[in-house]
């Protein structure tokens, strides 16, 4: 053939193919979308005083928190629908997040699951993440970080498996909220924006019924007791599972994280008035 020019063939990465997989999945939940912006300004100073007390925190650990606790004042907001006539309500937030690891070479983003963020504190969530990126990863069979080694190995013979085949697995995974939530959580959140400056909203796909994809953050003026500051705004697109919660109550689900994310929600407190405030919640949702 002529007029080609020079090329190079690469394999093509596995960890795709259940990329292309949720994809195709995701575009056939029913999600509303929302593009929010936040000022984060006095909540990054309060996470740079921490680090300055050499308390191990992270804005994306903070970041969980704040999310999970929303979640937990508005549980409907991350149920899934069994069957046409029930939705599964879970008391427990399993958070799915994505980590970049190097797979011979190549960077390939893996999901890992961080259980119970409800009854964790900013710490522990940072110290879980810590522990996810330096995991030890054998393959692309490791499609999830922190699962048994039989569930690898069952990845691995997923991904031979005919376009079809696989449709029909997630069409049975999505459609029972148990399994759902054992390998995936209820909650997805994608940090995108971090890796790099978007001035603007990135729109995910998803196959969970609440998902977060956390853009960047950007300098722009702002008021401030009617006085124009330079601040630094957040990004954020949240899609939410039209099928199990209507527009109002999700509203009030956002406007409870915007209000936690802006005021800075557990920063003013020591790591362990963080997690006495975390047991307290227990107590008086009378758990053990």
């Amino acid at each position: 053939m002529k007029n080609i020019g020079e090329y190079q063939i690469e394999e093509f990465p596995l960890s795709r193919i259940s990329t292309i997989d949720i994809g195709a999945a995701g575009l056939k939940k029913h999600h509303i979308k929302a593009l929010i912006e936040l000022d984060v300004t006095e909540s990054r100073k309060m996470i740079r005083e921490k680090k300055k007390l050499s308390e191990k925190i992270t804005f994306n650990s903070w970041l969980i928190k704040c999310i999970s606790r929303a979640v937990e004042e508005f549980k409907p907001i991350h149920g899934i629908r069994k069957g046409k006539k029930k939705v599964v309500i879970f008391e427990d937030i399993d958070i799915s997040i994505v980590i970049e690891r190097e797979v011979d070479g190549t960077k390939v983003p893996l999901p890992y699951v961080i259980r119970k963020t409800n009854e964790k504190s900013i710490s522990e969530i940072s110290d879980e993440i810590k522990n996810g990126q330096q995991q030890s990863i054998q393959g692309e069979e490791d499609f999830v970080l922190g699962q048994e080694k039989m569930n690898r190995f069952s990845m691995k013979a997923y991904y031979y498996l005919p376009g079809f085949m696989r449709r029909l697995i997630w069409r049975f995974i999505i459609n029972s909220p148990f399994i759902t939530k054992q390998n995936m959580g209820t909650v997805m959140i994608t940090s995108v924006g971090m890796m790099g400056k978007i001035s603007g909203w990135v729109i995910p796909v998803s196959v969970h019924p609440l998902c977060f994809a956390i853009g960047s953050i950007v300098k722009k003026p702002g008021i401030v007791n009617d006085q124009i500051e330079i601040r630094e705004y957040l990004y954020i697109t949240v899609l939410v599972d039209h099928d199990i919660i209507d527009g109002a109550p999700a509203v009030r689900a956002l406007s409870k994280l915007t209000k936690l994310i802006e005021s800075g929600y557990g920063l003013d407190l020591s790591g362990e008035g963080i997690h006495h405030e975390i047991q307290h919640q227990k107590m008086c949702d009378g758990r053990p």
